[in-house]
């Protein structure tokens, strides 16, 4: 589960940085939902990764 955090949260970023950049203009508001998108799944498997060890 952790890994899949891990991965949207790579993708987040990449498409923060191509929407907040100026490289992609026209998709910059998309980048910025789905940046806060993926942070939030991110942060929400994290701690369901973390709540399963103990």
């Amino acid at each position: 589960m952790l890994n899949w955090a891990l991965i949207f949260f790579i993708v987040a970023v990449v498409a923060a940085v191509f929407g907040f950049t100026g490289i992609a203009v026209a998709a910059a508001d998309v980048a910025k939902i789905l940046f806060f998108l993926f942070l939030i799944l991110f942060l929400v498997s994290l701690v369901a990764g973390l709540a399963q060890r103990t």
